[in-house]
């Protein structure tokens, strides 16, 4: 499923509209990597969204 473990951010529904304004439906995805991250000194594997990891560097919780 397309989720990010930390944040929840998921999958997000709309409409492609044409220049002769027909609707068609479109999903978009969030960009979701695989990271080991620490935590309590233990490795776990998360699949996270690309704006999770760059919080957690910007807190400096990640280190890669």
């Amino acid at each position: 499923m397309q989720k990010c473990e930390l944040t929840g951010k998921g999958k997000q529904y709309g409409s492609n509209v044409s220049f002769s304004q027909r609707h068609t439906k479109k999903v978009w995805k969030p960009n979701l990597q695989t990271k080991t991250i620490i935590v309590e000194g233990r490795k776990v594997t998360m699949k996270i969204s690309t704006q999770a990891i760059r919080t957690l560097k910007k807190k400096g919780l990640l280190t890669t």
